[in-house]
């Protein structure tokens, strides 16, 4: 047995250079009396392709991210600055159609209100794009593409949090009003009965709320959206309001999950 074990190790201390997959592959081929002890306390290691050393592999990431966010940032900007607050615009007939909203929740508008704690989680979620990225293979394409998107569209929604501050009234549920929140810009002075909140960011489009009706006033960060899908015989079959950057998380994402299932088959054909 000592005789095998021995040629295969030669091999692949020969094959030191090769990918990461292969010499997997050559410890496999190994008898198990004959493989190293793993060890507890080793620290994990980027494989020997890694794509952390590769100029390409950069160049694809931070390339596209850098182009993707430009594209979602300069979205917003024409929305919020070129349509009315209560004006709807076709961009693809049939399909979608442009209109003015903010939200101050996550994804689609979802758990409003948390905005530090969806702060952190895009942090984290950058985190786990750049380790993700420094564990892949420099020949990762379709992987790299999946974390730019994902990149581009949490730093867009990051953004937005940090630096587009808006109003947010929270109403009461006892007012009768067809709405739970509003978010805008308050024009009126404070303690003024009614409250006149103007549309983010011109002002212009106001609505007035008796202060019995308002349960609370904040400021803090929101995020501008204004893709929305248009209804199909008046049935609305996708109610919420988008941008670019919810649509390149669920893209990437997409890709990830893809490309993660197809490496798992690889790995258990091998």
């Amino acid at each position: 047995m000592a005789g095998p074990a021995l040629a295969l190790g030669a091999r692949i201390s020969a094959a030191y250079s090769r990918p990461a997959v292969e010499v997997n592959r050559l410890q496999k081929a190994m008898p198990s009396s004959a493989r190293p002890a793993k060890d507890p306390t080793r620290v994990h290691r980027l494989p020997l392709d890694s794509a952390i050393g590769c100029i390409g592999a950069h160049l694809r990431l931070w390339g596209l991210a850098a182009l993707c966010l430009c594209a979602d940032l300069a979205s917003k900007r024409w929305a919020f600055n070129d349509l009315g607050a209560d004006e709807s615009r076709v961009l693809i007939p049939g399909l979608i159609q442009a209109h003015r909203s903010l939200n101050s929740g996550a994804l689609f508008g979802a758990f409003s209100g948390w905005v530090w704690v969806f702060i952190v989680a895009s942090l984290l979620a950058l985190g786990f794009v750049l380790y993700v990225f420094a564990c892949s293979g420099r020949r990762q394409r379709v992987l790299h593409l999946g974390l730019a998107l994902i990149l581009a569209g949490a730093l867009g929604n990051l953004y937005d949090r940090a630096f587009v501050l808006a109003d947010v009234v929270e109403l009461r549920p006892s007012s009768g009003l067809a709405i739970e929140q509003d978010i805008g810009i308050i024009t009126s002075p404070p303690g003024a009965d009614p409250l006149v909140l103007g549309s983010y960011p011109d002002r212009r489009f106001a609505r007035e709320y008796r202060l019995e009706d308002v349960a609370s006033v904040s400021r803090h960060g929101v995020v501008r959206d204004f893709v929305k899908f248009i209804p199909i015989a008046e049935f609305d079959y996708w109610p919420w309001v988008f941008n670019l950057a919810d649509a390149l998380l669920v893209v990437g994402v997409g890709i990830l999950l893809i490309n993660f299932r197809s490496q798992h088959r690889r790995r258990r054909a091998e």
